[in-house]
């Protein structure tokens, strides 16, 4: 079995907030890797990483930083494959990290989930794999239609909660 998908943080303190992104990407049989590059003190590794991904076989990256995050940017500036940036919660309630990955200039895309949302990192790296993978893309419309089927669960258990001057 070959990744399609490479998870990269910056650190292994990353790997708590990384691991919904896993744990999604494992439940749905979506074949990923993890590793840790620093831009700043791995950055040859990091370049001849985003440099070979594509051929790897890798479709799609998902890089958490947080702090000066720069990793998602520099990966993204050295391959043409998707990069999803994930904003690590930090010094500035992961506003530092937000903003350094959605301030890319031109031409060096990096696309940006929430701070500390690799559950939706992993949901958007498995939209883009969909496009070309029908099997994929039935089981996430299973998995969005359980989420529909969460709220309506919610709101029965919410109906069942009993106020004086609660009207429905």
């Amino acid at each position: 079995m070959k990744p399609v998908v490479s998870i990269v943080m910056g650190s292994a303190s990353d790997l708590p907030v990384m691991e919904k992104a896993c744990k999604l990407l494992d439940e749905m049989q979506v074949p990923f890797e993890m590793r840790i590059l620093s831009a700043h003190r791995t950055p040859d590794d990091t370049e001849s990483f985003a440099v070979d991904a594509a051929e790897y076989g890798i479709k799609v990256i998902i890089a958490a930083a947080g702090m000066a995050a720069a990793l998602p940017g520099v990966i993204a500036a050295h391959t043409t494959v998707p990069v999803i940036g994930v904003p690590i919660k930090g010094m500035l309630d992961g506003l530092d990290a937000t903003l350094s990955m959605i301030q890319m200039p031109p031409g060096i895309p990096v696309a940006t989930v929430g701070v500390n949302a690799a559950q939706n990192a992993a949901i958007l790296a498995m939209e883009i794999l969909a496009l070309s993978d029908k099997e994929l893309s039935d089981r996430l419309w299973d998995y969005k239609e359980g989420l529909a089927d969460k709220v309506e669960k919610a709101n029965e258990e919410l109906a069942q909660l009993k106020y004086e001057y609660k009207t429905n």
